[in-house]
């Protein structure tokens, strides 16, 4: 095992209870498998979907926060091959071996032998799978901040806003239409209009969020929603739907949206995580849509966002609409539920 000296305990961010976010001192993990490592974080993130137990919709009682990371390995197991001490690295929200039938298929987020990891809201995590969940970054870490951020959004948001774009067949000559306005469905605008979509319409009632739509590519924003918001999309494509639509919320509504949005034929890509969704089977039936989403297999889309991002292609980490310290993430959580901010970045 290759390490290097590191401390006992670390800052970590905990969720008591819905709504009781603290920020605690426990202690520093280690090596525990072969196939582990152990990073030392160099920023984290609170996430849309860290909301639902925030909000009590889910059962919550002090676990561990974060799921999104960047960082250098400090300690490797024995059996780690690709990757080494001092690595800069990035990973998915979902762990993989790399090798497994549903891995080798392209869906490593449903790894048949998935791995678990520590919280990432926190100053070091224990990763276990590591050859098959990290990918490297050529030239290490980088010193700007902003470069950081955009590494940062791959991790999630962008992975998944990517995977959306993709399942909803976004590419040339197709219009596509995105629900959601928080981190994820942004940055599917910026997916679907880097892969060639002609035309990208987003739903935003927030002049903030609407306007890094515009920034990120999208030609119109459709303040309606519901059956009103996609009756506009089929004004705006002459009575048909958009040939895609992705779904990036996970209620109802969301979902109720997408698929009425959506032409015959066309491909709804859903990555919003589910809360109480039901799709009512006769109009399922005569939507004549493809249905595909679920949790994003971000692994299987890092190797492509590094080279965009270190070409300049994209920058995702303009998601980030603010910067706090590790220990006033209590803070970070208050400003997304009350949706002053879109995305906060967590200084480790």
């Amino acid at each position: 095992m290759t390490a290097t000296a590191l401390p006992e305990t670390m800052r970590a961010v905990v969720m008591r209870g819905p709504g009781d976010v603290v920020v605690e001192d426990v202690e520093v993990p280690r090596v525990v498998k072969p196939t582990d490592v152990v990073i030392k974080l160099a920023a984290a993130c609170i996430c849309g979907s860290d909301l639902w137990p925030y909000r009590g919709l889910e059962p919550v009682e002090n676990r561990p926060m974060g799921h999104e990371y960047v960082g250098t390995i400090v300690e490797a197991g024995d059996e780690v091959e690709t990757l080494k001490v001092g690595d800069f690295v990035i990973g998915s929200f979902m762990l993989s071996d790399g090798t497994c039938e549903i891995c080798q298929a392209g869906y490593p987020s449903r790894c048949a032998n998935a791995g678990h990891y520590t919280g990432s809201q926190a100053q070091y995590m224990r990763v276990e799978l590591a050859d098959g969940s990290l990918v490297a970054v050529p030239g290490g870490m980088p010193d700007d901040p902003d470069r950081i951020a955009d590494y940062l959004a791959a991790s999630d948001v962008l992975g998944t806003g990517w995977f959306a774009a993709v399942a909803a067949e976004a590419g040339p000559g197709k219009t596509i239409a995105v629900v959601g306005d928080g981190a994820v469905g942004l940055s599917a605008v910026l997916a679907a209009k880097t892969l060639g979509a002609e035309r990208v319409i987003a739903f935003s009632r927030h002049e903030d969020r609407a306007a890094l739509a515009r920034e990120y590519g999208a030609d119109v924003v459709i303040a309606e929603r519901g059956e009103e918001g996609a009756a506009k999309v089929k004004e705006l494509t002459g009575g048909y739907g958009a040939h895609g639509v992705v779904e990036a919320v996970g209620n109802q509504v969301s979902m109720d949206q997408a698929i009425a949005s959506c032409r015959p034929g066309g491909y709804v890509g859903f990555v919003g995580v589910s809360h109480d969704q039901q799709i009512e089977g006769i109009g399922l039936f005569f939507s004549q849509v493809h249905l595909h989403g679920g949790p994003a297999p971000v692994r299987r889309f890092l190797p492509d966002l590094i080279k965009r991002i270190q070409a300049d292609e994209i920058h995702p980490g303009r998601v980030f609409t603010t910067r706090i310290p590790l220990d006033a993430a209590a803070e970070g959580y208050k400003a997304m539920d009350e949706r002053r901010e879109i995305k906060v970045l967590l200084e480790v």
